[in-house]
């Protein structure tokens, strides 16, 4: 506990900048995905408030995620009732605690490093060239779209493209001055004021775009932004209506099977997803903790019960307000928590304030969190480690720009797979030969995958060879490349071809020749 206070003047700031980001996701993937806009919201309070709490990270911030988004969609219009698919939501949580319990969180450990990094990187990227065109006022798009294809028949770069046609002054204006102030409060002056330190840029940047915004709209009313270039939260007007925003499950859809369906799909991605992002928030700790994984799950399942008895989206763990929280300086889990402490006081008290809040001025938050995800510097360090590093990377980036989330990363562990099997291909077997003298040694782990290329070796060794087969350096020979070389053994007299093996210490290893 003495740690969180400790850290209270890093956590509470960084907290409003988590809002700040969350806030317009949680509304934009709502919208997305054709559920109630407070669903969304309802799902940032739970993410942030009751994973938060349960959760082993001390930085990974949870919520509706851009990823689910389509499978949202299709679930809510395949069960016809937003009841039914809450249910579908509590069934996916009470799926997670089951993989929580079963040690699934396993699967994370074995997703390679470049493709993480590549997962950050193009996260980073699509921040930047998704928010573009919030930035210049056009918001054809929901802001927590991540997918290359969009609901408005265009793509990533031509959303881009048809922006330029349709530029609003004063959102480019707001915009250039919160990037501005973004980059003046990222200097070394800034930072080395402990006063200054203490202000988080992203709240001036609101704070600026509101100022502007509002002095349009009272001293040039053609120029003023219209409503749907700002944060557009559902109001109540009293307590009841309050109450109202909430929405409970239809257990009466229990016997539907395709609200089973959906929750276990649910439930499967969210979970992929969570582990995804958890990796990838330990990688950016500045700290090097380590989440425990089948506590994360059982945190998410516990979430996702929450958010679906009270009418809010699925969660899972959310790369982007994770690394706005690492870049704004939190430290511990306060933030998280606090977050989504502030979202419910915020929507309880102040919505109306929180409607005057410029797209574009959220949408320069984004876009300086992105650059910080995909500097240059992350490439060329990936550059210099070599191209069975390099290309898994890069390949992760494209299919993730490309395609989806989940499409990009299966695709990056195949490249990578790939890599590594090449690399064991070739490490494996080391053949040397000086004239008629030939040296196959077997080192690591020799498996089947290596047998093309010991038969093709030892079929090329000429007649009145000798060959040394050294395999005291392998601590595993698989049972076909031991086939392959007792066919050696037996014929090898047939070209006069002498062999000498030099078996492993390892006793269970001694006899595998004859």
């Amino acid at each position: 506990m003495k740690k969180y206070f400790q850290h209270a003047g890093s956590d509470l700031p960084a907290s409003i900048v988590v809002l700040l980001v969350a806030l317009p996701l949680c509304l934009g993937i709502a919208l997305g995905s054709g559920a109630p806009l407070f669903s969304g919201i309802i799902g940032g309070i739970v993410g942030g408030i009751i994973i938060g709490l349960l959760s082993g990270s001390q930085l990974s911030v949870s919520g509706p995620a851009a990823g689910l988004t389509v499978i949202v969609a299709a679930g809510i219009l395949k069960l016809q009732a937003f009841e039914a698919f809450l249910l579908a939501v509590v069934l996916a949580g009470v799926f997670q605690l089951a993989l929580g319990f079963l040690k699934a969180g396993v699967i994370g450990d074995y997703i390679p490093n470049s493709v993480i990094k590549g997962m950050l990187a193009a996260i980073g990227l699509i921040l930047i060239l998704k928010q573009l065109p919030h930035l210049v006022g056009y918001d054809a798009d929901f802001m927590g779209d991540e997918n290359f294809k969009q609901a408005d028949t265009n793509n990533t770069f031509s959303e881009m493209a048809q922006s330029l046609t349709h530029l609003t002054p004063t959102a480019v204006m707001i915009g250039a001055v919160s990037l501005l102030i973004l980059m003046v409060w990222e200097s070394k002056t800034v930072k080395k004021n402990k006063i200054l330190a203490l202000v988080p840029g992203p709240l001036l940047v609101v704070l600026a775009g509101i100022f502007i915004s509002e002095y349009y709209i009272a001293n040039a009313p053609a120029q003023a932004l219209s409503v749907k270039q700002l944060v557009s939260l559902p109001i109540a007007e009293d307590v009841a209506s309050f109450i109202s925003f909430f929405t409970f499950p239809d257990f009466g859809a229990l016997t539907n099977p395709d609200v089973w369906m959906t929750a276990f799909t649910l439930a499967l991605v969210a979970s992929l997803e969570t582990l995804l992002g958890i990796e990838a928030v330990d990688k950016l700790d500045p700290l090097k903790r380590v989440t425990p994984t089948n506590r994360e799950l059982k945190a998410q399942g516990l979430g996702n019960i929450i958010s679906g008895m009270i009418g809010g989206l699925p969660l899972t763990s959310v790369v982007v307000r994770s690394s706005a929280n690492v870049s704004a300086g939190g430290k511990t889990k306060v933030s998280a928590i606090m977050h989504g402490i502030l979202l419910l006081v915020c929507v309880m008290f102040i919505p109306g304030i929180l409607n005057k809040i410029p797209l574009s001025a959220l949408a320069a938050i984004l876009i300086f969190t992105g650059y910080k995800l995909a500097k240059v510097t992350l490439f060329r360090e990936f550059y210099t480690k070599g191209w069975d590093q390099f290309v898994p990377f890069v390949v992760t980036v494209v299919a993730i720009l490309l395609t989806d989330l989940l499409v990009g990363i299966m695709v990056g562990i195949l490249v990578g797979l790939f890599f590594m099997i090449r690399s064991n291909f070739h490490s494996s077997v080391l053949v040397v030969n000086d004239q008629n003298n030939y040296l196959i040694r077997l080192r690591k782990d020799v498996s089947f995958l290596n047998k093309p290329i010991i038969k093709k070796k030892l079929e090329d060794v000429p007649e009145n060879a000798f060959v040394m087969i050294d395999a005291t350096r392998a601590d595993f020979i698989d049972k076909d490349v031991i086939e392959e070389v007792n066919n050696f053994l037996c014929h090898a007299h047939l070209k006069n071809i002498r062999v000498e093996i030099k078996k492993s210490p390892n006793k269970s290893m001694h006899l595998l020749f004859n």
